[in-house]
């Protein structure tokens, strides 16, 4: 039998490790998915055919799509309020600028991708360079484009894009087998989330998670930490661009669109396991959080729950999340400093090293010279929950 034979691991294991995957924080949520899915399969079996299941992922794209903008700035140590109203007041840019003339598309469109980057730019170099808590500054974005809204619009439904415009977020790719259609919603969320875990692997996303981690090692490493931290928060503004123009598609032009977005956006970046705070967390599980939230909001609209109860089931779960994840990190820090080497004092002697001795009789050998003996080596100051750091 090889060395590497022995090395591999058995099926045992493998298995050992999969179910320590699927309870830890970020692997959760998968598991939750699953069992939320089959739940309402139960309750409705219609669900479980393709047609419906591809309907309910693009229902659930335009969250989707904003909890990947909202991971990007809480892994980076953020928080960002004014997604929701960014959401809001692109619908309403859309309904009121395009309206029935679709030559307007592609420049407001490109209005639309402008404002959502000076937002965010904004908010960036505030927290940046003024100090202020995002969460301050986010909450005061928030309200300043609400009330903007309010009084464009005097709080009513206004505005009419063109339908080749609204066919962005409620028509697809039509004849395809089985599914009968393939939503544009679920096409545009596939190829956000490819980005943002390619964007998340590249060193630019890697620094970012660093911030979170530690702001002060990453500045003494010479990170630009208010480029990286205001590219967080213009990436967070797009993604509500990205998902507000969806929304025009089928859930018309009001000015209550996008309201509450940023709350779930964050319940289901916290469901997926990031830790806030930042420096903890994985994108593709931020984004399965979000489907997880709204197939828990599915089952309880199945089973009769009203829905007033959404808010409190979103508080709890932030609660509940917030408290898993944390004391499953210091269980494994305890067990790491359990397991942590033995460093001797300053100024101890170093260790007495073992004597040499010979291959053929194993006694120590005189006539070679002393080695001198190698200090114990120092542990590394490596955070116990490593293995839940990073964004790939």
């Amino acid at each position: 039998m090889t060395a590497a034979t022995e090395l591999r691991p058995s099926a045992g294991q493998r298995l050992a490790g999969l179910a320590r995957t699927l309870i830890s924080p970020r692997g959760a949520v998968f598991l939750l998915l699953v069992l939320l899915l089959v739940a309402i399969a139960v309750l409705n079996p219609s669900f479980a055919e393709p047609s419906q299941f591809i309907r309910f992922i693009q229902r659930v794209a335009p969250v989707a799509i904003v909890a990947i903008g909202q991971y990007f700035v809480i892994v980076g140590g953020e928080f960002d309020l004014s997604m929701g109203s960014v959401v809001t007041a692109q619908v309403v840019i859309a309904g009121n600028l395009i309206g029935q003339d679709e030559s307007k598309a592609l420049p407001v469109l490109a209005l639309m991708l402008g404002f959502g980057a000076v937002i965010g730019l904004v908010n960036g170099l505030i927290v940046s360079f003024l100090k202020v808590p995002s969460f301050i500054v986010t909450l005061g974005m928030m309200l300043a484009l609400l009330g903007a809204v309010l009084y464009w619009t005097g709080g009513a439904a206004t505005g009419n894009p063109a339908d080749g415009f609204r066919e962005i977020g409620r028509g697809g790719i039509r004849g395809i087998p089985v599914i009968d259609i393939l939503p544009w919603s679920v096409v545009i969320l596939v190829v956000v989330l490819a980005l943002a875990v390619w964007f998340a692997r590249r060193p630019f996303g890697r620094t970012i998670i660093a911030l979170g981690d530690n702001p002060t090692t990453a500045r003494f490493s010479g990170t630009r930490s208010w480029w990286v931290k205001t590219s967080t928060f213009m990436i967070s503004s797009l993604s509500a661009t990205v998902a507000g123009v969806l929304l025009v598609g089928y859930a018309g032009v009001h000015p209550s669109v996008g309201r509450g977005y940023e709350f779930t956006a964050i319940t289901a970046v916290v469901l997926g396991g990031v830790v806030l705070g930042g420096g903890r967390g994985w994108v593709v599980a931020a984004a399965a959080g979000a489907f997880a939230l709204e197939a828990l909001f599915t089952l309880l609209n199945f089973a009769g729950v009203p829905s007033t109860y959404r808010d409190a089931v979103q508080g709890a779960i932030i609660i509940l999340a917030v408290a898993y994840s944390a004391t499953t990190f210091r269980a494994r820090r305890r067990g790491r400093a359990l397991e942590a080497p033995v460093v001797p004092p300053p100024g101890a002697p170093p260790p007495a090293a073992a004597p040499e001795t010979s291959p053929a009789s194993g006694a120590k050998t005189d006539d070679s010279p002393e080695t001198p003996a190698t200090p114990a080596p120092i542990p590394s100051t490596q955070r116990a929950d490593n293995e839940t750091k990073g964004g790939s």
